[in-house]
């Protein structure tokens, strides 16, 4: 008997979909989608091992104090330009940043979660930006979830399908 469901796919594709709807899952505001019951099943692995890997490393890093250049601006919010040798040339300024680095294993379970993850982008059509999911995971997700030993999606049954009959249920994180 296989450790999995294959969904009716080929392997790429099976892994595009989970990636896809997992990816959804930790993307959408409410965090939860509809989806048939054998693939909320397959999700629902996924997503509670990234999960549970954030929990695991999710204060293991270290706060580092660097210095950055950053462009001088105006009231307008317009970067300030300075003639020099003829040329117009952007004004920096060096300032202090406080940044968090990863640990060794921190990284590495970035890294995988990146494996899992597809890019998402936010906002309207003319001023997408793009989520850093990863960063969700550990600063959002991850914190509520520090307390519990697992258990982290929810699968509550809608009813079935109307075109196939195939079971609909809603997956969330609980």
């Amino acid at each position: 008997m296989a450790g999995y469901r294959k969904l009716g796919r080929t392997s790429s594709q099976r892994k595009a979909l989970l990636r896809g709807q997992v990816t959804s899952l930790f993307a959408s505001k409410d965090g939860r989608i509809i989806t048939t019951e054998a693939r909320a099943k397959e999700i629902s692995k996924v997503a509670e091992g990234l999960i549970a890997l954030a929990v695991k490393e999710k204060d293991n890093y270290e706060e580092v104090t660097v210095k950055a250049k950053v462009a001088r601006k105006d009231a307008d919010g317009k970067r300030v330009k300075e003639v020099v040798d003829g040329k117009k040339v952007t004004v920096y300024d060096e300032v202090e940043k406080t940044i968090k680095k990863d640990k060794p294993s921190r990284l590495h379970a970035r890294r995988q979660m990146l494996k899992v993850l597809f890019p998402v982008k936010e906002g309207e059509k003319k001023n997408m930006k793009e989520v850093d999911m990863v960063a969700k995971l550990f600063d959002e997700i991850a914190p509520k979830y520090a307390d519990r030993n697992g258990g982290y999606t929810r699968i509550v049954k809608i009813g079935q399908r109307k075109g196939d009959a195939a079971m609909e249920v809603l997956i969330e994180l609980v």
